[in-house]
Parts: structure tokens; C-alpha cells; sequence
């Protein structure tokens, strides 16, 4: 009884006179007239002439009143669809016809024509190694009736593939079309399944594939590591851009980082923001960091940022540091106190005040550049730190004579060597001239 009554309802409906068709492995769209007596349905399988020639179509819907589908879209809906889904760059066409419901013998042939898909990868391989040409081929497609075959190859450079066209065209005597795919183009023909476990965008239903930035990752504080946000192509994944507006609008709504709020417990700085759940981290004088939502807070304007700022100081250092309050030495600028460095400081303002009374209680200084060692700080090769310099000419008979004992009138006794600091870096001696050179004795 119910197969009656659809066939009823089968033959009540009109032909549809429009019909809208997807073709190639591109999946391209086309809107085609149809004058058959059949009434297809949804994803019949249609013989059509499309800008390529002859070849098996889906149907997709229709596009006039008189089908009585449930399913079929008017005009304006259709052409909505396209302005909202990429307008002109929209792979769109009205050139050509619907000629016929797909029959057995068409499905035979084309899947006759898919069968040799192998055989044509094979052949146009071997002839690009052969001719050596910097690309790399993707996908083979041909058509009902073996009319056309379009190689689809990717490229970084140009390629002058004159020469591949005649040699496959001598070999397959049919004609040849070598179109030129992107790396997202590349993914929409031969990859399947995403990270996410659902087919490919880019495959499925996106038909305009526009470029994604990292401002959108950014945005959607989602990682950076490229490996998790890239796709199959190795681009960034176009389902960045789906929620990249509803991001941006969420994010205008919040503080800026750092600027200063009114919140319900007094004025104070934010640290952080969530854009999903419009809360907004604020640190409230001495209190801890706080979570307030967007509504609760009043971004202070420039006069009274700077009114806050002259009455408690800069609020980011006192974020930073909070209870820490900088020394008057430190917020001067000066040398540290005693508790870090202090001797240091002593010993170098010791040396430079040129008070060397008691050498022994302090340690050897190390010479720095414009700061070299006076004679008092050179050490002798005894060690001893206060050793006597001599005035110039001196010589090795009356340093001889002064000394005593056995010496004076015998062997000729051991000229002191004289041990003087190098310099470090380019810095100066013991009295400012180079690590090798005599202080002018």
C-alpha cells in the first residue's frame, strides 16, 4: 500500500527545469537546465555537458517551485549561498546541460576510466623523471567518453612542460590538460580524514580557500606548535577562521593588559583576561588577584590614570613586587648596600681614597679598566704587597750593595724579579702601560 502511494506522488511531480550539479574531483558547482522527463532526486547520478565536456554529475538539489521537493532552493537562496561562501572567486558556473539520468553503461564506462587511473599515474611519472621537471604529480582525471585528461601536478616554480603535453598526448591520442594546484588545493583532492576525525574542510565543503594568519591562533589563545595546527597540506587549519570573528568581537569587549579598572572592590590593575568567559584577572592594591566579570569592571580614562598614578605610585612594579618597596639608594641609582656587596664597596672606596696604611687587612685589588693599580698594590715575587720601588737607573751593583751578608762583596746576587698584574681585556698595567712594558725604571 505505501509503494502505491508514492508512486502516486512520484508521478504527480513535474520535472524539475534547473538543476544544480557537483562535478570533478574539484567538486565544482553548476547550475544546468534540464529538459528530460524524469524526475531525479537528491544525489542521482546525471550524465551532463559541463565546461570540460561530457561526464557523470551529482545532483544536489533544484532550484525552481515546480519539483515539489522538500529539498529544492530558490534562486536568491542559491545565489545568497554563493556571496556568503566566497562571491566571485565561488567555483560556479551556468555553462552547459543536463542530458540524462546516469543508465548502467554510463556507470560501466566510468568506471572503466577509474580503473586506468593507475596506469596514467605511472605513465606521467615516468616521462617527468625522464625530462626532469620540478614537479610533482598529484592526481589523474578523465572524463565520460575519454574526451579530455587533466594531470594535476604541484609546483613551487614555473615549468615548461610543452614537451611532457606532446609526448602524453602521442601515447594516449586524446586531449591533454595539465592543471596547476596549491598545497590546499593539493589536500582537497587526495587527502581524507582530519586530527578531529571528520573528513577534510577543505574536501567536504569548502569551496573557497582562503588564507589563514597566526593573528587567529593568537586570538584563540590556542597553541603554536605548527605540527598541532597545521593541517594535511602543512597550512594552517581552516577551521581557525570559523570562530575568528566571534573571537574578535569577545576580545573588544575586554581590558586591555596593564591598563587600570574600577571594580567593586577599588581600582586596580589587570593581569590577565579569558575571552569565552569574559572574566578578567585584577589585582586590588595588597589583596590577591581577583576574577571579575567584564560587566563589574569601568576602564579608568587618561586624566584619571594619571590622578591614580601621582597618588599610589606605578601600578605595574607594585604588581610585580608587591610588599618588596625599593630602597632609597636603589630607586637613586647607587651602589648596593652591605648586604649584598658590601666589602666590595668598602675595599673599593678604601683603595680609591688612596688608603693603604694597612694593606694586610684587605685583599689584593684586581685592575680595572681606568682604574689601574698604584705602585703600593703591586705584589713583589715574594708576595710582599708593599713592595719598595725603586728610583730610575738603579741597577744590578747597588741592588747588590744593599743587600747584606755574604753577598755584598761575592757572587753576584739575584736581581729581583718584579711581579706585575696583567692587564685584562685591554686594560692597563700596574701604572697604565701594556702587561709586557717596564713602568719606566
Amino acid at each position: 500500500m505505501l509503494d502505491e502511494e508514492d508512486r502516486k506522488i512520484y508521478e504527480a511531480l513535474e520535472p524539475p527545469k534547473t538543476i544544480v550539479v557537483r562535478y570533478g574531483y574539484q567538486r565544482k558547482i553548476a547550475e544546468l537546465p534540464y529538459s528530460g522527463d524524469a524526475t531525479p532526486g537528491c544525489g542521482s547520478k546525471l550524465v551532463a555537458v559541463t565546461p570540460r565536456g561530457t561526464e557523470v554529475v551529482e545532483m544536489l538539489t533544484t532550484t525552481c517551485g515546480n519539483s515539489g521537493c522538500g529539498k529544492s532552493v530558490s534562486r536568491d537562496q542559491m545565489r545568497d549561498y554563493i556571496d556568503k561562501s566566497g562571491g566571485k572567486q565561488f567555483p560556479f558556473t551556468n555553462q552547459g546541460r543536463v542530458l540524462r539520468v546516469a543508465t548502467v553503461e554510463d556507470m560501466n564506462e566510468n568506471a572503466k576510466l577509474e580503473s586506468r587511473r593507475p596506469d596514467l599515474v605511472r605513465l606521467c611519472k615516468s616521462l617527468i623523471n625522464e625530462l626532469k621537471l620540478d614537479m610533482k604529480l598529484v592526481e589523474v582525471e578523465s572524463v565520460l567518453g575519454d574526451e579530455q585528461i587533466a594531470f594535476y601536478f604541484l609546483s613551487e616554480n614555473r615549468v615548461d612542460f610543452r614537451e611532457l603535453v606532446k609526448r602524453l598526448a602521442s601515447e594516449l591520442h586524446t586531449r591533454i590538460e595539465m592543471v596547476h594546484v596549491t598545497d590546499r588545493e593539493e589536500a582537497r583532492l587526495v587527502a581524507d580524514y582530519e586530527k578531529c576525525g571528520q573528513h577534510c574542510c577543505c574536501r567536504q565543503f569548502l569551496k573557497v580557500l582562503k588564507p589563514v594568519s597566526m593573528r587567529s591562533a593568537k586570538v584563540q589563545k590556542n597553541t603554536l606548535d605548527p605540527q598541532k595546527i597545521s593541517g594535511r597540506c602543512g597550512r594552517l587549519m581552516c577551521c581557525l577562521r570559523y570562530e575568528d570573528e566571534t573571537y574578535s568581537d569577545l576580545k573588544k569587549q575586554l581590558p586591555h593588559r596593564k591598563s587600570l579598572v574600577e571594580t567593586i572592590d577599588g581600582v586596580g590593575i589587570v593581569l590577565s583576561t579569558q575571552i569565552l568567559t569574559q572574566l578578567a584577572l585584577v589585582k586590588v592594591g595588597a589583596q590577591a588577584p581577583a576574577a571579575y566579570p567584564v560587566e563589574d569592571l569601568r576602564v579608568l580614562n587618561n586624566d584619571e590614570v594619571k590622578a591614580w598614578r601621582e597618588e599610589n605610585g606605578d601600578p605595574v612594579q607594585a604588581a610585580k613586587n608587591p610588599g618588596r618597596p625599593r630602597s632609597d639608594n636603589q630607586r637613586q641609582g647607587g651602589p648596593r648596600g652591605k648586604d649584598k656587596g658590601g666589602p666590595r664597596n668598602d675595599r673599593g672606596s678604601a683603595q680609591s681614597s688612596g688608603n693603604t696604611s694597612n694593606p694586610s687587612d684587605t685583599k689584593p685589588r684586581r685592575p680595572q679598566p681606568g682604574k689601574p693599580l698604584t705602585d703600593q698594590e703591586v705584589e713583589s715575587k715574594e708576595g710582599d704587597n708593599s713592595a719598595d720601588i725603586k728610583p730610575a737607573g738603579y741597577s744590578n751593583d747597588a741592588n747588590a750593595a744593599d743587600a747584606g751578608g755574604d753577598n755584598a762583596g761575592g757572587d753576584k746576587p739575584k736581581k729581583k724579579r718584579r711581579r706585575r698584574r696583567r692587564k685584562r681585556k685591554g686594560g692597563p698595567g700596574g701604572d697604565g702601560s701594556g702587561p709586557n712594558q717596564p713602568s719606566g725604571d
